[in-house]
């Protein structure tokens, strides 16, 4: 019995359940191959908020503040929630923007480069492929170096302020008030039920925490230190949304005519790399930050700061993808955003202590 409730198997059954909610929640009323993608749902409640005006994409999904209020109530429970910060949170915001606008070159972050791919859009494997390029040149600085410093220890109540605006945002979501914006068309109106979207965030963010899930982390161990651990929850994620989709009709295979996708497999396979070098600088991929700040991280909350200020800049200057291709500055950034994180993987060589 202690054999089978091994961590190897607590991650392989939170990467099935991950990757069965996302395609049920397609089935539910959430945007094709987008069931649970972290990137797009935290750019639409950027846009919820106001942050951008892009009226396609506005929406405040339940599922981000589940998922840190899911984190939040598993580290409680397992007596794991340790409020912690200092460690370059300037630097962290700054890679979490940057983060955002590689997602949203290619439309999508790792989890959903999965979901897509398991929903039968094969421009998934030119994404993860970015990604895995990505963390691979990630480790290159980490073995010269990179490092942003040590966090330490500091008061319990700066760790929940997170946890805290995330129940915000979820009385805006059920409320509604006025000055919320919420599309009429386009992927932002297309969502579950608030409680079906809440139920799912609460459920992968409280199995993402015991299992420290996380999408970007995977491809780093793999290459790093040879260790599939992290690995079998993307496995497992791309099994239970495949199955799931087959069983559904929701399995359509092809490059072409995907939902909420491109086919320019250059700057799909770019905007992933930034995404997965960014991730690999900063400590995780856009979940693995939203758990961490669910576990009093504040040094994860600089960064999902970064993210949500990332997609606000995305479609505030033109730079976010639409489905006929990038837009005519969203490469550049690209190729900016690579560039300002060459420098700091170069630069950032933190004395510890």
């Amino acid at each position: 019995m202690k054999r089978f409730f091994s961590p190897k198997i607590w991650i392989i059954l939170a990467g099935l359940v991950l990757g069965v909610v996302a395609a049920l929640l397609v089935k539910w009323g959430n945007p094709p191959n987008m069931g649970l993608c972290v990137a797009c749902f935290m750019r639409d409640v950027a846009g919820g908020l106001g942050l951008h005006r892009a009226s396609a994409v506005q929406y405040l999904r339940p599922e981000i503040p589940g998922l840190v209020i899911g984190s939040l109530i598993a580290a409680y429970a397992f007596g794991e929630f340790r409020a912690r910060g200092g460690s370059s949170p300037l630097v962290r915001f700054l890679l979490g923007a940057l983060v955002m606008i590689g997602a949203l070159v290619f439309l999508g972050c790792p989890i959903r480069a999965t979901l897509r791919l398991a929903g039968g859009d094969l421009n998934g494997l030119t994404g993860l492929a970015g990604v895995a390029v990505g963390a691979l040149s990630g480790i290159f600085f980490l073995k010269r170096g990179y490092n942003l410093g040590r966090a330490v220890k500091i008061p319990a109540v700066a760790g929940w302020i997170v946890p805290v605006a995330m129940v915000g945002l979820l009385f805006l979501a059920f409320f509604q008030p006025g000055f919320i914006f919420a599309s009429e068309k386009g992927p932002g109106s297309q969502h579950a039920a608030i409680a079906l979207s809440l139920g799912a965030g609460l459920l992968v963010g409280f199995l993402a925490q015991r299992a420290r899930m996380c999408f970007v982390g995977a491809w780093r161990d793999i290459f790093l230190i040879r260790d599939d651990y992290l690995m079998s929850a993307v496995v497992a994620t791309f099994i239970g949304a495949l199955v799931f989709n087959l069983i559904l009709g929701q399995f359509h295979l092809g490059f072409s005519g995907q939902p909420i996708s491109h086919t320019s497999h250059l700057w799909n396979f770019l905007g992933m790399a930034l995404v997965g070098l960014g991730a690999t600088l900063v400590g995780g991929c856009p979940l693995r930050q939203l758990v961490m700040s669910g576990e009093g991280d504040t040094d994860a909350a600089a960064t999902i700061l970064g993210l949500f200020a990332g997609a606000a800049v995305a479609h505030n200057f033109g730079l976010a993808s639409s489905s006929t291709g990038p837009s005519a500055f969203g490469p550049w950034a690209v190729i900016v955003g690579l560039a300002v994180m060459v420098v700091l993987g170069l630069l950032m060589k933190a004395k510890l202590a």
